[in-house]
């Protein structure tokens, strides 16, 4: 475990990842997140895009100050630090991913018929994301633990840091616990 802050535990990155990877351990799989999963972080962004707000300060060096801010801007600040917390080389990836996600939202925020975009992308994601989990034959991660929605983009990343010969150790690590996760998950499944 990573720490504990009253009461509330939060698992490793090493754990985290060997989660997740033990139910995405087939190429076709893997392959079919590394589109599925961005089409939905994109879908999510958009949607998240389309609520806003401001903060104005009057009487700021005799003007006034208006921010304006979206609930994907705020959603996402709190992931980033999630994500950092976890691990800070993949954060720093993942922060380039997520400011990514939120300029190219930003672009489309004017297109009219967004909620239908983001709709349709959202389930065309969803489709090619159970499609892999078809060949894996094995439920989502999400399925017996939520926490692995976010985990999902930071798997993504660590996938591409991993294919770049980045963060060795931790690549040995994961593929070791996720192996033998998946080994007692099979068994458990041969059981029931």
């Amino acid at each position: 475990m990573l720490g504990t802050t009253k009461g509330i535990v939060m698992k490793s990155i090493t754990e985290q990842l060997a989660r997740y990877k033990s139910v995405h351990l087939n190429s076709k799989n893997i392959s079919s997140h590394f589109v599925g999963v961005p089409l939905i972080v994109f879908a999510v962004t958009l949607l998240l895009n389309t609520i806003t707000f401001e903060l104005e300060f009057s009487n700021l060096f005799d003007s006034a100050l208006r921010l304006k801010f979206t609930l994907a801007m705020v959603i996402f600040t709190f992931v980033a630090l999630y994500y950092s917390l976890l691990h800070r080389l993949l954060a720093l990836g993942m922060v380039g991913y997520i400011l990514l996600n939120l300029y190219l939202a930003h672009l489309c925020s004017d297109v009219s018929g967004i909620l239908s975009l983001a709709i349709g992308l959202f389930v065309v994601g969803w489709i090619i994301q159970f499609i892999g989990h078809y060949y894996e034959k094995a439920k989502p991660a999400f399925v017996d633990d939520l926490s692995q929605f976010l985990i999902g983009p930071l798997f993504l990343m660590a996938e591409v840091y991993f294919m770049l010969g980045l963060a060795p150790k931790l690549n040995a690590k994961v593929s070791v616990l996720a192996r033998e996760k998946r080994k007692a998950l099979d068994a458990k499944n041969a059981v029931s």
